[in-house]
């Protein structure tokens, strides 16, 4: 990972949007500082498109869709995207699998949930887990005290063993059943609601994120960033960004945003 000072001035001038993820990338410490939800707002003012993609579930992204300065939102790792239109005042819902699939596959994770918990110690299931739609959460150090990764590997060997799809972020571990994540979804909400082909487009959006279930979108944004705190997660995100920040967090998050919006502000050099 290069030093974000290495990201080309050209392509920082030439950037449509920017996808990220929230959890100790938007925020630090558990909470959303300022200076990082400002940032959000600042692009939004520059004409960028900020599309947060998160682990965090449907309840919360029904908040997040509506209430920041954002132009649609992708949670539950990818199980669907919401879209407020304050003009109509009506928000687009769309998700992955239809209304009866999610009903079985909830009863189904909840009952997997209730393993977990006995056959991990120390673990619990995510204090979010009652506004998701579709996945399971296990926090195993957002209101529990951490655990090792010995512990997080065994509920990750749990959730793969019932045929669930796994991911590990910074404070809890994922699992649904589908082959989606944050980047197939992000394509679909691209195409379907801004009409953009992502992986032809990929090159004019940043990605910023911290933890290893980003790695699909750090694989395939070639400008993407991890906040300094990805550093934790050394060897265990196959797929590293190209570009890191020197601050944690939602301060690691401003800095990309200064770095964007420097750029902006400069003249082109004369051809």
């Amino acid at each position: 990972m290069r030093p974000l000072s290495d990201f080309p001035l050209e392509a920082r001038r030439e950037m449509r949007g920017l996808f990220c993820d929230i959890d100790d990338t938007l925020t630090s410490g558990g909470r959303l500082i300022a200076a990082a939800y400002s940032a959000l707002e600042r692009l939004q003012r520059a004409g960028l498109m900020v599309v947060p993609v998160t682990g965090r579930p449907a309840g919360w992204c029904d908040h997040i869709a509506r209430m920041w300065p954002v132009s649609a939102v992708v949670g539950e790792n990818g199980a669907f995207y919401f879209r407020y239109d304050p003009v109509r005042r009506e928000m687009q819902r769309r998700f992955a699998d239809d209304d009866a699939t999610r009903a079985i596959h909830r009863e189904r994770l909840r009952a997997l949930g209730e393993e977990i918990v006995r056959a991990v110690p120390g673990t619990a299931v995510a204090a979010d887990q009652r506004y998701r739609e579709t996945d399971l959460a296990i926090d195993y150090c957002e209101d529990v005290p951490a655990l090792p990764r010995e512990a997080v590997d065994r509920i990750v060997a749990i959730m793969e063993q019932h045929g669930l799809t796994a991911k590990v972020s910074s404070i809890h571990v994922n699992g649904w059943f589908g082959a989606y994540d944050k980047l197939t979804m992000a394509r679909v909400l691209m195409r379907e609601a801004f009409g953009v082909d992502l992986d032809r487009a990929r090159a004019a959006y940043v990605f910023v994120g911290d933890s290893p279930n980003d790695a699909p979108l750090f694989m395939h944004f070639p400008y993407a960033v991890g906040v300094a705190n990805i550093r934790d997660f050394d060897g265990q995100v196959p797929h590293p960004p190209a570009y890191v920040t020197g601050q944690r967090g939602g301060s690691g998050f401003h800095e990309v945003i200064e770095c964007l919006l420097a750029a902006r502000a400069m003249e082109s050099p004369v051809k």
